[in-house]
């Protein structure tokens, strides 16, 4: 019998220790950040019903859905006429379950589902992976973590203001500090394409509008032109260009060039009500500024992420000091449970890209040490009489609370060291026949290379 040579799927991923304990650093502080606003935790299956998922991402988004075989004779149920028919008709009477896309469309099943049970404004935060069958490439995988929180039940702008500034205390508890918390509105775009004369072509303007930076004034006129938007309203769009100030002065800026459509000035409205929450919460993210010196907390009248889906508020975060696209990103919806048969219940949520917020904090070096460190001391043992003398000890320092393997035979002393190096074990206590006499345990410090002499008491003390 030949031997398998082990692999695991195309666009997966084993991680090992050291990027769990990092990764969990990470999940630690956004936990601790979501509950600290209300959130409560909640978690879904792997498997949802086929039918909860179809039709919810589109024809593209359905083609990239995991499929799961029906248990058993899995062709039992099937006929030469449904393979005729296709796969579409074939899949639908061999796999009745799939594995979750992402963690919205579980989401709203759940709140649907149990409608009567929960309390409304409901906030929920979910950590779970997800799995697509995308073709796999760097940055891409079939299987990911997302990490979203959402609250459902509510249209009070003082959750977008509460979002702003979670984003803010995940990232800078992170240790980030040069990072654009981006906010716009869907009905300022709507507005803007609607005074211009070009009502509901805000996607195309946006996309144009956004290479600014890039293509310059004169390149974005040019593909505005050549996406059929007409010359008078890409001539009435040039003052938003110029907008320049502060938030609340481009805010100002705004009334006057939306003018009286409704739409344009509900998404004004809202984005005070949301600045007017932030300053009586004195929120750090309204007056904070980046390391270029602009605002932290920045109104883009040409962000226009999810323009299908989002009805109020949407908001997207990059980190400015690395090349990485945005590590975070929500809006406000009005009908996220319709799908499901319970119209009308308005909610805002938001993502953090757990996988892009790793890479950058590695890149910046801002992992702390203590999220890579996983045993904090080793005992050496030289024979049998250490070793149990060494056993009433590993298990104070546990009661203490500290971290602590006992290497568990004896070996010669650089084997054990050795150990002790590669896993980045900070402290190695060593216990021989004259320690053991005298009461003082040899503490060395594998960082700095100095050694003490301590009772384990002071060990415990000065560990701790």
């Amino acid at each position: 019998m030949s031997k398998e040579k082990p692999s695991i799927p195309k666009g997966t991923r084993d991680f090992g220790p050291a990027v769990v304990v990092k990764r969990n650093y990470i999940f630690g502080v956004i936990k601790r950040t979501f509950e600290k606003f209300g959130y409560l935790p909640l978690e879904t299956p792997a498997m949802e019903q086929l039918s909860v998922l179809t039709g919810k991402y589109g024809d593209e988004g359905d083609q990239l859905i995991f499929k799961v075989l029906n248990s058993g004779d899995f062709l039992a149920k099937t006929k030469q006429a449904d393979i005729d028919e296709g796969h579409k008709q074939l899949t639908r009477k061999i796999s009745e379950k799939a594995l979750r896309y992402d963690l919205t469309v579980p989401f709203a099943r759940y709140v649907v589902m149990n409608r009567n049970d929960i309390t409304f404004p409901f906030k929920r935060y979910q950590i779970q992976p997800v799995w697509r069958a995308d073709r796999p490439q760097k940055g891409r995988y079939r299987e990911f973590y997302q990490c979203d929180a959402d609250v459902v039940g509510t249209n009070s702008l003082l959750c977008e203001a509460e979002i702003v500034q979670m984003i803010n205390e995940v990232l800078t508890t992170l240790g980030l500090t040069d990072f654009t918390i981006k906010i716009n509105h869907r009905g300022i775009l709507a507005g803007i394409a609607e005074a211009i004369g070009e009502k509901g072509r805000e996607g195309d303007i946006c996309v144009a509008i956004d290479k600014l930076d890039k293509i310059g004034q004169e390149g974005v006129r040019k593909e505005l032109l050549e996406r059929g938007i007409s010359e008078e309203a890409v001539t009435k769009l040039e003052p938003l260009y110029s907008l320049e100030g502060s938030n609340e002065a481009v805010l100002d800026q705004l009334h006057t060039l939306l003018g009286d459509t409704a739409e344009g000035q509900r998404g004004l409205k809202d984005l005070h009500d949301v600045w007017n929450y932030l300053s009586r919460l004195n929120s750090e993210a309204l007056n904070a500024q980046n390391e270029s010196g602009n605002p932290r907390l920045l109104l883009d009248v040409t962000l226009a992420r999810g323009l299908s889906y989002y009805t109020g508020c949407i908001f997207e975060v990059k980190v400015n000091n690395v090349s990485m696209g945005s590590i975070s990103g929500g809006g406000r919806y009005d009908n996220l449970t319709g799908m499901f048969g319970l119209p009308d219940v308005s909610g805002v949520g938001f993502s953090f890209g757990v996988d892009r917020i790793y890479d950058v904090i590695e890149e910046l070096q801002l992992f702390p040490d203590s999220s890579q460190v996983g045993t904090k001391a080793l005992i050496v043992q030289f024979d049998k009489e250490s070793e149990i003398y060494a056993l009433p000890v590993l298990q104070k320092l546990r009661d203490a609370g500290i971290a602590s393997e006992l290497y568990p035979e004896p070996a010669k002393l650089k084997k054990q060291m050795g150990y002790a190096d590669q896993k980045s074990i900070p402290y190695v206590i060593l216990i021989g026949s004259e320690e053991m006499a005298s009461g003082k345990l040899k503490l060395r410090n594998m960082v700095l290379g100095e050694q003490q002499d301590l009772t384990i008491d002071d060990i415990i003390s000065q560990l701790k």
